[in-house]
């Protein structure tokens, strides 16, 4: 397959999605021009240009970096649709309207070029309608590209063909959604509203009719709908708000209009309660009002009966909640059906009301299972797909009870499930590929190219291939770290701690991989196995390993202990093969301090690195001070090396934490010559790559040399302005004291400006104010507050 090379996109439409499409593009590096009507008074292209404005305020932020929103070109379809010439990729994000749609399309089809791609980002309207008045090769170039809000955050991306669309069309753009935007691609069928808008929208009406039926307030519905039953923690109806109440009845309605031979059609009434809010104007968190409302520090919920707000925080029965953390998913699932609790039956009802949806409509909507459950977990925040739930728990005993209530009446639908369910089948994955109704057969995952780049793509229930926890061959493992191979020349380590935290058999295995990688790899890749589900690369040290010494002796066995760490780092720094550090997500204190030390950075978009430690009283002491010390001193390059430490005394000193890895750049965690990826399961095939790379361009590691610091007169000119934030009220004396050690460390300690000291001596300042501090009652009371409630004491 030839080159599809996205050298600029075309986003027609600067709505909510239009503009967040185009900003997620910039974070991917790519030139975007969007598009919207000519304002009517002002510049003209006031209108594209009020939503790149907006995009610096919305949170979560739809920039890596909310300065690169300049790069957005903005533009006008009155003077400027010759723009679109020199686009590859034309996305069309207007309101949900077709003849809307149609009429902007009239306009700019002549200026689209023989090759570029043109799509619509539509929620749900028909594909081919769409392309209708497309001469035969634009029809051949267009389909549907559904990105789920917010576009940078959500995995999910939908591609839809027309009946016309060319294949290596569709092959092109997922591969450039895959790896150039990081995006999940699931390819539906042209029907309303596709696969995870239909699934997802039918589970909520379902779970709404049956809370109704059962008599369950919205707060203790989303309690039983969250993170108990292992979807997004927000549940059904906050859920609802956060989408927006009038965006789920514009959904809801495209169901009503065009489903109406379906046999679940009656669900797809708008629920009275839903109509009520819309037309009160009350449309969730757009709105401040919806299901939910805040009343000074506290949220109330709606209550159906009178439509009145009163107290929430309602929560699951404790046998309910019982039943739910039971680890056998078949006895769970019996057990919800059996019990007389009005809760468990609510539970028993939906999953029953999923199970008998998809498998009607599996057909019609997705080629095969493995399509609605990644359309679910990718678009919905759900562990498991509805499929790999129904399978999990017993396939054929579940689906007689799904029979059976359908039988009795008690289902949402008297359509009977189809024969293939009672074919004697396991569940609908298994080793060889999903199952397709429509094809009667199962259907393996995809082979495009860009899936070589994922080592470990997303796993489905029921396929035994290979993960990052158990595959290639082991060198070493303890119930800490695993260091492992793949026979290609690059070592792996792998931590199994919670959080990913560095605790004394951490840095053990740190040491004895850097060891062996030296002794007989290329180089050695630091990399967990649930980096792109959401893991953490390292929440930092693990405090609660270091309770044991503290009990036994006192401050000073913790020393030794920190020692080990320090010189674990300084290893990593001068290992004779390049060691690469793979980050996703959080990197945290010690986690910041492991990928500073490292030869290279490959950091996924989405990571939170940041140096924390005054969060518990503490200052870095694994050398991120002093590595903040050497990036200022490179920074310089002999001019006012104050000037280069405030920016990392500032983020240290505040425990400031980056939104994203563009915005780590640029707080000098990361350097301009490390790789940020978007796609996560792609993180392990870049770092290895930029390992060998590095090894087969002959690497050695750094010279030990001395740093220039800025010495007593960078201390005392922090110093004074930490007074005055003292004496104003703005730090309390704890921070100060913090604060001024952390000055004192990035300004090399009392000694004149310009003087010349080696790491060591950093290493040692740092040292001895982490020593003192663990024996000061302030840090104490942090570390111990953060223990016991996760979240830090203000002292």
């Amino acid at each position: 397959m030839s080159n599809f090379i996205v050298r600029k996109v075309g986003v027609l439409g600067a709505g909510v999605m239009g503009a967040q499409i185009a900003a997620h593009c910039i974070n991917a590096r790519v030139p975007v021009v969007l598009f919207d009507l000519p304002s009517q008074e002002g510049p003209k292209n006031g209108i594209a240009q009020r939503a790149v404005e907006n995009l610096k305020k919305l949170n979560p932020a739809p920039l890596g970096d909310k300065d690169q929103a300049s790069l957005i070109e903005v533009a006008n379809y009155d003077d400027h649709l010759a723009l679109l010439e020199d686009c590859d990729l034309i996305i069309e994000a207007i309101a949900e309207r077709m003849d809307w749609k149609h009429a902007l399309y009239q306009k700019v089809a002549r200026h689209i070029s023989p090759n570029a791609i043109f799509a619509s980002n539509t929620s749900g309207l028909s594909i081919n309608a769409l392309s209708d008045g497309f001469d035969a090769d634009l029809k051949a170039r267009f389909c549907g590209v559904h990105f789920f809000n917010p576009p940078r955050y959500m995995h999910l991306v939908e591609l839809i063909a027309t009946t016309t669309t060319r294949p290596e069309v569709l092959d092109q753009l997922e591969a450039f959604l895959t790896t150039t935007l990081g995006k999940g691609v699931v390819r539906a069928k042209d029907t309303p509203n596709f696969i995870a808008n239909r699934v997802g929208i039918f589970g909520m009406l379902a779970i709404i009719h049956e809370a109704q039926k059962f008599g369950l307030s919205c707060d203790v519905v989303d309690d039983l709908t969250g993170s108990k039953l292992g979807r997004a923690k927000s549940g059904t109806f906050r859920t609802a708000d956060v989408v927006g109440l009038d965006t789920m009845a514009h959904v809801i309605k495209t169901m009503q209009d065009t489903l109406q031979d379906d046999p679940f059609f009656t669900v797809y009434q708008t629920p009275d309660i839903l109509t009520k809010l819309v037309t009160a104007g009350t449309l969730g968190q757009k709105t401040g009002v919806g299901f939910y409302k805040k009343v000074g520090k506290d949220i109330q919920r709606l209550d159906f009966p009178t439509g009145n707000y009163v107290a929430g925080g309602g929560k699951a029965d404790e046998l309910v909640a019982r039943i739910l953390k039971e680890k056998d998913p078949a006895k769970r699932m019996k057990s919800l059906r059996e019990s007389t609790n009005p809760q468990a039956q609510f539970l028993w009802a939906i999953f029953r009301d999923a199970f008998h949806y998809i498998a009607v409509h599996l057909d019609s909507i997705a080629d095969s299972a493995v399509d609605v459950d990644f359309a679910m977990r990718w678009g919905f925040g759900w562990k498991l797909g509805p499929f790999e739930t129904w399978q999990a728990a017993g396939w054929q005993q579940v689906a007689n009870w799904v029979k059976e209530d359908i039988e009795a009446g008690k289902a949402l639908s008297q359509a009977a499930l189809p024969a293939w369910v009672f074919d004697g089948r396991a569940g609908v994955h298994r080793e060889e590929g999903s199952y397709s109704s429509a094809r009667n057969a199962y259907v393996p995952r995809s082979t495009l190219p860009v899936y070589q780049r994922q080592p470990f793509r997303a796993a489905v229930l029921g396929s035994t291939a290979s993960d990052g926890t158990t595959a290639g061959s082991t060198v070493f493992e303890d119930e800490s770290v695993r260091i492992w191979h793949q026979n290609d020349g690059v070592l792996i380590l792998s931590l199994k701690t919670k959080l990913h935290v560095i605790g004394p058999n951490v840095i053990a295995g740190l040491a004895r991989a850097i060891g062996e990688a030296e002794k007989n790899y290329q180089g050695l890749v630091l990399w967990n196995a649930d980096a792109a589900e959401g893991g953490a690369f390292s929440a930092g040290a693990d405090l609660q390993s270091m309770l044991p010494l503290f009990m036994s002796g006192g401050v000073k066995a913790i020393e030794p202990e920190v020692v080990k760490l320090q010189q674990a780092h300084q290893a990593m720094k001068y290992a004779n093969v390049p060691i690469v550090a793979a980050v996703a997500g959080l990197a945290l204190g010690g986690g910041c301090e492991l990928l500073m030390h490292a030869a290279k950075r490959v950091a996924a978009i989405e990571s939170y690195i940041g140096l924390v430690e005054v969060g518990v009283g503490l200052i870095p002491a694994g050398g991120g001070l002093k590595e903040a010390a050497v990036r200022a001193a490179a920074d310089a390059r002999g001019n006012d090396l104050l000037q280069f430490l405030k920016n990392y005394f500032m983020n240290a000193a505040t425990a400031a934490v980056s939104k994203s890895a563009l915005e780590a750049r640029k707080m000098g965690y990361l350097g301009a010559n490390d790789v940020i990826v978007f796609n996560p399961y792609e993180l392990l095939h870049v770092a290895k790559i930029e390992a060998r790379a590095m090894f087969e361009s002959g690497y050695h590691p750094p010279l030990p040399a001395l740093i220039p610091v800025a010495g007593r007169y960078a201390m005392a000119t922090i110093m004074a302005q930490l007074v005055n934030m003292r004496d104003g009220g703005f730090i309390s004396a704890h921070d100060f004291k913090l604060a001024s050690m952390i000055a004192e460390i990035v300004s090399g300690g009392n000694v004149e400006p310009g003087s010349l000291v080696n790491e060591q001596w950093l290493l040692d300042l740092e040292r001895k104010a982490f020593m003192e501090l663990l024996t000061h009652p302030k840090t104490q009371e942090r570390i111990m507050g953060m223990m016991q409630t996760g979240k830090p004491v203000r002292n």
